[in-house]
């Protein structure tokens, strides 16, 4: 199926003639694309025409997606539209002129087909919301929103408030508040703070006439400063039964499709709050916001499940011992949790960024969507591309939809506006996320390998700072890896900005970096570690400088284990712990061996040794002995001294028999130890002067 083009010059404040759209059909593989001056108005027919057909159109233009998007619905067209952004991404920078190459690669890319659907996620509201917080905040909401939604009140801190005159809606007070789930899910436990039950309560004032101390008002709750416990108030109150002193101290809960938190602080205080929860807190503008989002979330709902977990791959954990936790440090939104030796993710309240999957070192948890093997078609297209449109030194500049794409645009028009910002660099291509911390080092290596000479990750202050810092680690590993290689510069950088002026100094700071003469060809695979040889095998064979290995920091996925010989019984603990197959035994003689190219540093025989004599080196071997197996320790075995069958090592029957020998089960029978487990019963059974325990009579 082809694909039809719509390109404009927004009104000439782009350098696109037919030259220029003969240029981008060479790229393409296309006729020439005709370039438009104003598809959004006066020559809209043209757009028009290319709905007709079944073919997929895709408009260089983001600005009036929604006008396009109208023009097709009314036409009743079926044809597959997409939208990309040629113009503040480099139409409009200071390099406009040179910026042909990256305008192809972007068109390029929009002309994929869509990845193939994943498992959803489905939430169901039917528009029930908790508001908590303090009465004068609560309250005046919550009056708002019970004309739209089913609205429960829980009041929270010692408030003198009076309540509604009317009964509108339930109100609940409580302390020590905790909140659980998700849109849809929610469940609120509270402990009763007062001894009067408000939603008991029926507003009567028997109560407040009665009181000597006047400790109770309007909000019908009690001072327990002023009370002095005569429950004059009880006894009013009668069979209503609201007020109870022993009351206080009961744990209530509820249930709720959302949550609009107006306490000081936050009852969820994660960077990534599940969806239907919000807490502006005292900022009104983010009240009244957030109070709009809130009747928007009624009715079904579903997400992509953006992960896939292989349990057989999980590094974190083994007979108790923790090994691997990358995962659940990293997540923002406390979605990945311990489950005995594996962890658990909760779709619920899995948001997309996949940093789990970017810091998991054996690929046992990777992003569904897009997968990593259309990110990698994607990068690998518009590389190409950007090379037969004549480009040089392509860099990746790696964002997210949101925060990232709208900072990319605010620094286009600047630098179109005011002149005094360069704006995205001819040879820097925008690619767009889900989130900037979905891709990690095999994605970046391979990258470097396709020909990018830098790969930039932008972050922005509403990345959870785990975030920052996981991608930091990243880049650290994979830029050693590369100049260990010899590939000179730096080719992986991380630019934190908020405004169009942070982010136009650091793009303009990037220099290129080398890359390998000779561009790859492979396609990332699905399994994480086979990308990583893929991509590190490529710059390894046209490395300017070749080396044996390449000492990494402390955290990367690649290395060693030191085994000290002395102190290692070979028990083999440590191959039953290891999840990747990295350590392992031989059936034919006590000998541990180890492949290193398995080897995700997880820690988990460190952990597991019973004698402390494992301890992890990172680094990068290169040749190929790190697919072979090495012999890390070996011994002769010990033969039964009975049967003389091997069945252990001389190291580990010394050790036995130094804590054992003065043990009561084998004091004055040591010789068994050195025995094998057959000939140890048949000796027992043989020795016709040793008490058994069948000779012990009854008291």
């Amino acid at each position: 199926m082809t694909t039809e083009f719509k390109v404009c010059n927004c009104n000439r404040t782009m350098p696109l003639d037919a030259a220029a759209g003969a240029e981008l059909g060479t790229a393409l593989g296309t006729l020439p694309l005709p370039v438009a001056s104003e598809l959004c108005r006066r020559e809209v027919d043209s757009y028009l025409k290319a709905l007709n057909g079944v073919e997929d159109v895709v408009v260089a233009c983001t600005q009036e997606r929604a006008l396009f998007s109208e023009l097709a619905e009314q036409k009743g067209s079926v044809a597959p539209l997409r939208f990309v952004n040629i113009r503040e991404t480099g139409g409009w920078g200071a390099q406009r002129k040179n910026a042909l190459p990256k305008m192809a690669a972007l068109l390029a890319a929009a002309a994929l087909p869509d990845p193939e659907p994943v498992p959803v996620v489905d939430y169901r509201s039917s528009g029930h919301v908790l508001i908590t917080g303090p009465a004068e905040r609560v309250l005046p909401w919550a009056k708002r929103l019970a004309e739209q939604l089913d609205v429960s009140v829980l009041l929270s801190g010692d408030t003198r408030t009076a309540l509604p005159t009317g009964r509108v809606f339930p109100v609940f007070s409580g302390q020590q508040i905790t909140l659980s789930g998700w849109l849809g899910a929610f469940t609120a436990t509270w402990q009763q703070a007062n001894p009067i039950d408000l939603e008991t309560c029926t507003r009567c004032n028997a109560c407040i006439d009665v009181c000597p101390e006047q400790a109770i008002d309007l909000s019908y709750q009690i001072d327990l400063d002023k009370c002095k416990s005569h429950r004059d108030c009880v006894k009013a109150c009668g069979a209503i039964g609201a007020i109870d002193f022993s009351r206080m101290t009961t744990q209530r809960s509820a249930e709720c499709d959302l949550v609009f938190d107006l306490s000081d602080r936050p009852l969820l205080t994660m960077h990534q709050p599940p969806q239907g929860y919000f807490a502006p807190g005292i900022d009104v503008q983010r009240q009244m916001d957030d109070a709009l989002k809130l009747t928007q979330l009624v009715g079904e709902f579903s997400k992509p499940k953006f992960f896939v977990y292989k349990e057989k791959l999980c590094a974190h954990s083994r007979s108790g011992k923790i090994g691997c936790t990358s995962c659940i440090d990293v997540c923002s939104a406390e979605a990945v949790h311990h489950d005995g030796n594996l962890i658990k993710v909760n779709p619920n309240l899995c948001v997309g960024c996949g940093a789990c999957t970017t810091v998991c070192p054996s690929g046992a948890l990777s992003y569904a969507y897009p997968r990593a093997t259309d990110i990698g078609t994607r990068l690998k297209t518009m590389l190409s591309v950007y090379g037969k449109a004549g480009g040089k030194q392509p860099a990746l500049l790696l964002h997210d939809q949101q925060n990232g794409s709208e900072l990319v645009n605010r620094l286009g028009r600047q630098a179109q506006a005011g002149g005094k910002l360069q704006g995205v660099p001819a040879r820097v291509i925008p690619v767009d996320l889900h989130h900037s911390a979905s891709t990690g080092i095999d994605i970046w290596l391979t990258a470097v390998a396709y020909g990018a000479t830098n790969v930039t990750i932008l972050t922005t202050s509403s990345d959870a700072p785990q975030y920052v810092e996981a991608l930091k680690r990243q880049i650290d590993v994979a830029q050693v890896i590369l100049n260990g290689l010899g590939y000179r510069g730096t080719h992986l950088s991380l630019i934190e900005a908020s405004e169009p002026v942070q982010l136009d100094a650091a793009l303009t700071a990037i220099e290129p970096a080398e890359v390998p003469a000779q561009h790859a060809l492979f396609n990332i695979a699905v399994d994480k570690r086979s990308t990583l040889t893929l991509a590190i095998d490529h710059l390894k064979e046209h490395a300017p400088t070749p080396v044996a290995e390449i000492s990494l920091p402390s955290g990367a996925p690649f290395g060693m284990v030191n085994v000290d010989k002395q102190a290692c019984t070979l028990c083999m603990s440590c191959v039953g712990a290891c999840p990747e197959a990295a350590l392992a035994d031989n059936p034919n003689m006590p000998q541990l061996r180890f492949i290193e190219t398995n080897c995700v540093q997880c820690g988990l025989c460190e952990k597991t040794c019973p004698e402390d004599a494992i301890s992890l080196v990172p680094r990068l071997l290169l040749t190929d002995l790190a697919r072979q197996p090495a012999v890390l320790n070996e011994a002769q075995p010990f033969h039964c001294i009975r049967c003389q069958k091997p069945f252990g090592t001389a190291q580990m029957i010394e050790n036995m028999i130094a804590k054992l020998s003065l043990h009561g089960a084998f004091s004055g029978n040591v010789d068994r130890l050195k025995m094998c487990s057959d000939c140890r019963v048949v000796d027992m059974m043989a020795n016709k002067q040793e008490a058994a325990i069948t000779d012990l009579k009854r008291m």
